[in-house]
């Protein structure tokens, strides 16, 4: 429930929002009649007035402020500070905040969902904008998500089938679920793992199979979400650390990856350290790279490389057979060359090889 406190105030800012252009559109005009336009009180315009005087930019000096000037029982704004039209919303405006707040309500894990759509409903109908033929849709499987939200939601334990991708495996886990959420525009399910006995994040894309238990879900004291302020990956120091050796079209790495150090090396070298999940995640990131990186720590991350490489090239060491065409007990035509004819003679055969 809004307290009179709040609502009171809340009316003050809108009133003096449109105040502001109303007096830049009647310079000079009379506070009286001004009073009578805007359907208040010649005392509550002047008080309106006065708090006007300390409004205005950041800095709030000289030239920040708004100012105006008063003659008699008339008023002129002779300084908007940008303040310089009503407090109305363009078609453009309207719709773009119409599409903002569809987006919102369609986001996994947003704590009240209802005050969104109140929102929403009051801008569409101001905007004359319901039934606006606008739809929004999230990246990836949308019937997924609401399939996940729903079984979140029902506030039972739930059996899934995961792929994770640093690991190229996929598991059966049970979880107890404590929300859904959208981190970087991916869709996630944060719960507690039985299996791992430790809260986890779940991509709701890499979930290839979901069952509901019959059990509630159940999640222990110690269960706290993460702070996903600053995204899914939070490096520390129980992570392995790696030293890469990169070159100048590798620079982007440090953009894209929390490194821990960046100096420069020999030429455009430089030396990058980042934390990785795992040091499996690290050697098919490497190998993903090309040849202006190198790893530099640890040794065995290094060998890991070494020895992937290795037999990527063992496999393309041996030409492949060559498949020789099956007969077709065909004739020559006249005029064909009998050493490229089709022809069940081994000799001939081999000619073709």
């Amino acid at each position: 429930m809004t307290r009179p406190a709040a609502r009171g105030s809340a009316d003050r800012l809108a009133r003096l929002l449109n105040l502001v252009p109303y007096l830049l559109a009647r310079p000079g005009i009379e506070i009286a009649e001004a009073a009578g336009d805007l359907g208040v009180t010649e005392r509550q315009l002047r008080e309106d007035l006065e708090l006007l005087w300390v409004c205005g930019l950041p800095g709030y000096g000289p030239g920040d402020l708004i100012d105006m000037a008063f003659d008699g029982d008339r008023v002129t704004i002779t300084y908007d500070a940008g303040i310089d039209r009503p407090l109305r919303l363009t078609p453009d405006e309207a719709l773009a905040l119409v599409v903002a707040l569809r987006m919102l309500a369609e986001t996994p894990g947003v704590a009240n969902r209802d005050a969104v759509e109140r929102a929403l409903a009051k801008i569409e109908a101001a905007g004359d904008l319901v039934g606006a033929p606008v739809a929004v849709r999230l990246p990836g499987d949308t019937r997924r998500v609401e399939a996940l939200r729903a079984a979140v939601a029902g506030g039972k334990a739930l059996r899934i089938t995961y792929y994770t991708a640093a690991r190229d495996e996929t598991t059966e886990r049970v979880i107890d679920p404590l929300r859904m959420l959208m981190v970087s525009g991916r869709a996630y399910v944060e719960a507690w793992c039985r299996r791992a006995e430790a809260v986890r994040l779940f991509r709701a894309d890499r979930i290839d199979a979901v069952t509901e238990l019959d059990e509630p879900a159940s999640v222990p004291p110690q269960a706290v979400p993460h702070d996903l302020t600053e995204g899914v990956f939070r490096p520390s120091a129980d992570l392995p650390l790696i030293t890469l050796r990169i070159g100048r079209g590798e620079r982007w790495i440090t953009e894209y990856y929390p490194c821990e150090r960046v100096e420069a090396g020999d030429g455009d070298q430089w030396l990058v350290s980042l934390r990785v999940t795992d040091l499996g995640w690290a050697r098919r990131f490497v190998l993903g790279l090309g040849p202006e990186v190198t790893v530099v720590a640890p040794v065995e991350l290094a060998e890991q490389v070494r020895a992937t490489a290795a037999a990527a090239l063992d496999a393309y060491a041996v030409p492949a057979p060559t498949v020789v065409p099956a007969s077709t007990g065909l004739s020559p035509r006249p005029g064909d060359d009998p050493e490229h004819a089709p022809s069940g003679d081994p000799a001939v055969a081999g000619r073709t090889q």
